[in-house]
């Protein structure tokens, strides 16, 4: 048996997963898919997963008495967001504008269930327990939304940019969800998606006074949840000065401050954190950053934060070229998902450096919670399967062209 003959399945199986095709006459792959944002997605995941199981140990071997209890759960949505992929993959992105629809109202049932036999955690009722698995409607809400507002974007463009109807429609939806989600309570998420929504409205070519008369109804409106529950007005006055209540209010912010300080510009070094001794709440959840500052230093936040750069950069290119190539369902949403994952991120990164209020919003394929991970790596993979589309659309083109 040659080698040759070894290498074909795993080449095979590549080419299957990575929409690559194999030029007969030299053998040579002609990539068809983005290379670089697949790569910067693997490594969050990895990073994600080291810090995760750095992070989680203290509290792990507190309630369970096994260290790596988040870590083998972590690697099981690991396991489970990659067998997801494999299946998104295969799924042309016709399929998600035509049953877009449907997929909002999965979400809208699914968040209107989690109110009456949703589990509570810290006060919150959120999750939908299934056996051993937990569901959060809210991290499926995002892209059920995302899908719609596309879908919306393609068939009525011409009325968003012209009619202010055109404009409210899509902000309607949006205030449903946004309602399910408070009930919850998950402002947080409803930041996320009036943001987004709003940024994308704006890309579509919305005209300025209708974003102007929007943000200070959202910005009165937010002001008005704020004030209406004391544990949102203490996060939000906690944060303008931490120190003045350190052990009360502003503990949280003051410890995550802390780490960042201990790591200076090399980190501590791996596995090395104080605060994650259960100093600092929820260190590998909404928190795990400021661990990655203390644990890896000035230097390894930066790469992170560079990481993401990219991959949200890519998001919007990959979203310019499929509206550049008449895909407009594919282009919007792309550009709807380097929305989400780049606010998200600095939401997260800026509760934790105390730049903004705790909103209690993971970080992007790095924190520990299995919903959120398999939902950002699904929307990542849509990204992937939009860019082999366009990339394949192209390439027709160009054939076309040359003959």
């Amino acid at each position: 048996m040659s080698v040759l003959s070894l290498v074909k399945p795993f080449q095979s199986f590549t080419q299957w997963v990575t929409g690559s095709r194999q030029s007969s006459e030299s053998g040579d792959y002609d990539v068809m898919y983005d290379r670089t944002l697949l790569w910067m997605a693997i490594g969050l995941t990895i990073i994600g997963f080291v810090m995760v199981t750095s992070a989680s140990m203290p509290i792990a071997q507190r309630y369970t008495d096994d260290p790596f209890l988040f870590a083998k759960r972590d690697a099981i949505y690991i396991l489970l967001a990659l067998a997801a992929a494999l299946v998104t993959l295969r799924i042309p992105m016709e399929i998600w504008q035509r049953y877009s629809p449907i997929i909002l109202l999965i979400a809208i049932v699914m968040l209107l269930i989690v109110l009456a036999v949703g589990s509570s955690v810290n006060g919150a009722s959120r999750w939908i327990a299934l056996g051993p698995v937990r569901i959060q409607p809210a991290e499926l809400s995002k892209l059920a939304l995302f899908f719609y507002l596309a879908s919306y974007l393609v068939r009525k463009v011409d009325e968003v940019r012209n009619n202010f109807w055109g404009f409210c429609k899509p902000m309607g939806v949006m205030v449903v969800l946004a309602v399910l989600l408070l009930a919850q309570p998950d402002l947080g998420t409803v930041i996320v998606l009036f943001i987004t929504t709003l940024g994308m409205l704006f890309l579509a070519g919305a005209k300025l006074w209708q974003f102007l008369a929007i943000i200070g109804s959202g910005v009165f409106a937010v002001g008005l949840l704020i004030v209406a529950e004391p544990y949102r007005l203490r996060r939000v006055t906690s944060f303008w000065d931490p120190w003045a209540d350190p052990f009360g209010a502003g503990y949280q912010l003051t410890q995550s401050l802390m780490a960042f300080g201990r790591g200076e510009l090399w980190g501590q070094g791996l596995g090395n954190s104080i605060q994650k001794l259960e100093y600092l709440p929820e260190a590998h959840t909404d928190f795990i950053f400021a661990i990655i500052g203390e644990e890896l230093g000035y230097l390894g936040v930066v790469l992170i934060l560079l990481m993401v750069f990219f991959v949200a950069f890519r998001a919007m290119l990959i979203g310019r070229r499929a509206l550049e190539a008449g895909q407009r369902f594919s282009g919007f949403l792309a550009c709807e998902i380097g929305l989400w994952f780049s606010f998200q991120t600095l939401v997260n990164v800026g509760a934790a450096a105390g730049i903004l209020p705790t909103k209690g919003l993971t970080l992007p394929l790095i924190s520990y919670g299995g919903s959120s991970l398999l939902v950002m790596s699904t929307a990542l993979v849509l990204l992937l399967r939009i860019d082999y589309e366009t990339r394949q659309a192209n390439s027709q083109a160009h054939v076309r062209g040359t003959r």
